[in-house]
């Protein structure tokens, strides 16, 4: 596969997710969390995964890597704070983060 695929793989991956995260939202937040917002919000998740360690956790004995979605939630509302993304409350972005994860573990 050339790198050219493998971006193109990329961004078909995330309009997939990004799709299923606006499904999984409650209905007060769909409008929002606009599709820029979330690749937004999708990129800040990823970047955070590969930059704290997570990735390189060793999984459980059933297999599953412990992720703690309220520190994320909070990771997630500083970035777009201090890139003037907008405010946002944890407990909203908890939505995006569990949205992103339901997803993933829907391709397993």
């Amino acid at each position: 596969m050339t790198f050219e695929d493998e971006l193109l793989q990329d961004a078909e991956d995330d309009v997939r997710t990004v799709e299923y995260i606006k499904n999984y939202l409650p209905q007060e937040l769909k409008e929002r969390f606009t599709d820029d917002l979330l690749y937004y919000l999708l990129d800040v998740l990823v970047e955070y995964y590969a930059d704290s360690g997570i990735l390189d956790a060793q999984p459980d004995a059933e297999g599953y890597i412990d992720i703690d979605v309220e520190e994320v939630a909070n990771h997630l509302a500083r970035q777009a704070r201090k890139d003037q993304m907008g405010d946002f409350a944890p407990d909203d972005l908890r939505w995006v983060v569990e949205g992103e994860m339901e997803y993933a573990e829907s391709l397993e």
